[in-house]
């Protein structure tokens, strides 16, 4: 597989502000910068507006692929700015069909596991002015996704991204985004997600609550 490419690396604490008439408190409003310092815990200088459904070592980078900005912009006929997610990385050449459950990369100094999609809220459809967008992207499942840090350091934007280690090949970060936010192949599909040791704990969670209550 070839190396990732930084599209764009962006930072920002979270603030009050009105999207779409909606007061939100939120860090979607992310600020490009030319190198970031990461840590265990995500990007110093970056954070969340809501701690108990987003950020965490488990989440400490969120990555969206550059590739899915053509298809919203001409969904929505107007160019959308990055990060329109409120990434961390955008990135080419890392979509999420691609991207496998544990794959670790280095980017500059740090090193990074993949161990979740993403899933979205409402803020991205108030943030982007569009309504249907978290329909649409929780549709897809080109959600984007997290990672957690292996190794603290710095990145810089020039860095390219490159995978160290590929734990299984079986299953992707779309298809675990799949499984969760549509229940794909059923319980089969639960259980496959339940072999894999990197996911992040969150989903590990959301996979034996479904299993138990199918027991029930």
């Amino acid at each position: 597989m070839e190396n990732g490419k930084i599209k764009s690396l962006q930072a920002g604490k979270p603030k009050h502000e009105s999207f779409s008439n909606v007061d939100i408190f939120s860090a979607m409003d992310k600020q490009a910068q030319d190198h970031v310092k990461v840590t265990k815990s995500g990007i110093i200088g970056d954070g969340v507006g809501n701690e108990k459904f987003h950020g965490g070592p488990d989440r400490a980078l969120c990555f969206y692929p550059f590739e899915h900005y053509s298809l919203w912009n001409e969904r929505f006929s107007k160019k959308l700015d990055i990060p329109a997610f409120g990434e961390n990385l955008t990135v080419a050449g890392m979509r999420e069909e691609t991207m496998f459950i544990g794959d670790i990369y280095q980017i500059g100094e740090v090193i990074v596991q993949i161990n979740q999609g993403r899933i979205p809220c409402s803020t991205i459809s108030h943030f982007n002015q569009e309504p249907k967008f978290l329909e649409l992207v929780l549709k897809t499942s080109f959600t984007g996704y997290f990672a957690r840090v292996l190794q603290e350091g710095t990145i810089n934007k020039q860095n390219e991204i490159v995978l160290i280690d590929r734990l299984q090949e079986k299953i992707s970060v779309h298809y675990a985004a799949e499984v969760i936010l549509h229940k794909r192949d059923g319980l089969e599909g639960a259980m496959a997600l339940l072999t894999l040791d990197p996911l992040a704990e969150d989903w590990k969670q959301r996979i034996l609550k479904r299993v138990q209550a199918a027991k029930d």
